[in-house]
């Protein structure tokens, strides 16, 4: 008797943990989805949309930070036989985290870039880039909520994800071979804030892909 009761204790912090954790990443898909919208604001000329949405994506930063200090303690009142499960949700968290530290990057570029005549063609392959950012978001968000309830589902999601992911890079290569043709146009500051925001698009698919490794660890262990 003693043991199913742990056995329930244990599983009732997993349960807790994974709701937080997907709290975590629907507040991070808003990130994306908020990122997409200053980008496109900013391709149709519309700065002034584009600054507020950006400024909505930094106060939903703050709450994915806040919220992976609650999976953390949530995570630190299980027991030693939480360890295996503990640890992984724990790299699982941290990464969501990251997810939405270098889309914040990203509008701190747009924001950077703000009065610099950047052509509309590299902002519109970065707003393409980053609607497909979104899908890999929300394929992340779908494969972490099956994790409970249909772990082959999860898996399934993880490995979409990974496709998607692979189309990101495909056009970030394509976005990247663009600033050679318009090297005359835009001055050598604004192009590397430019690259850089482009490489902070790459770095959050990237987090997506690694995140969803994660929940492969974490569903096989359902």
């Amino acid at each position: 008797m003693e043991k199913r009761s742990y056995a329930w204790f244990e599983r009732r912090r997993r349960t807790k943990a994974l709701d937080l954790a997907q709290e975590q990443i629907t507040k991070a898909l808003d990130t994306v989805t908020l990122l997409y919208q200053a980008i496109k604001n900013i391709s149709e000329g519309k700065k002034k949309e584009a600054f507020q949405s950006i400024e909505n994506l930094f106060k939903v930063e703050k709450e994915v930070d806040s919220l992976r200090t609650e999976v953390f303690k949530e995570l630190s009142k299980g027991a030693a036989l939480f360890a295996e499960y503990r640890e992984d949700l724990m790299h699982l968290v941290k990464r969501l985290d990251t997810l939405a530290d270098h889309v914040k990057d990203v509008a701190r570029c747009i924001k950077m870039l703000g009065d610099t005549n950047v052509p509309k063609e590299l902002w519109d392959n970065t707003t393409h880039m980053t609607s497909t950012l979104v899908d890999c978001a929300h394929a992340l968000r779908g494969s972490l909520e099956k994790i409970t309830g249909d772990a082959a589902a999860a898996m399934q999601g993880a490995k979409k994800v990974e496709e998607i992911e692979r189309e990101i890079d495909e056009e970030y290569l394509k976005t990247k071979a663009l600033f050679t043709k318009f090297s005359d146009k835009v001055n050598c500051g604004a192009m590397v804030i430019f690259d850089d925001l482009v490489e902070f698009i790459e770095h959050a698919a990237d987090m997506c892909a690694d995140t969803a490794d994660y929940i492969v660890i974490l569903a096989s262990r359902e």
